[in-house]
């Protein structure tokens, strides 16, 4: 586990998920918060994640919508992406801390397979 913080940059963010997937520093990489409606939220967008990304995987984010769903409406509103860059697994997950545990009830059970179909 290496948490870092990166500012509101799409470049910034990018560089760091670039760099984690190509050095082999985590073969899973969980971002948080950026997915929201502000124009500060750029975590998703082509210039971030989307942009370092070699596959989708837009089956998770809808996975972690409907989930976010069926606590709060207003998660209508994020927006996330999820793929994989070489062999390792970005999921954006959104910025409040409940949120964020309620995804991960959905997704954990997901990502041992995820990690080790990547590591084939």
């Amino acid at each position: 586990i290496s948490p870092q913080v990166v500012p509101d940059d799409a470049d910034a963010i990018s560089e760091v998920l670039a760099r984690w997937a190509d050095g082999g520093v985590a073969n899973l990489v969980l971002t948080t918060g950026g997915t929201g409606l502000s124009p500060r939220d750029v975590t998703p967008e082509a210039r971030a994640t989307l942009a370092v990304v070699e596959r989708t995987l837009p089956g998770l984010p809808e996975l972690l919508l409907g989930e976010a769903l069926r606590h709060e409406p207003l998660a209508a509103l994020s927006r996330a992406a999820a793929g994989v860059r070489g062999k390792c697994l970005i999921v954006n997950l959104p910025g409040r801390p409940r949120a964020v545990t309620q995804n991960m009830g959905a997704l954990m059970p997901l990502l041992a397979h995820a990690v080790r179909e990547l590591e084939d």
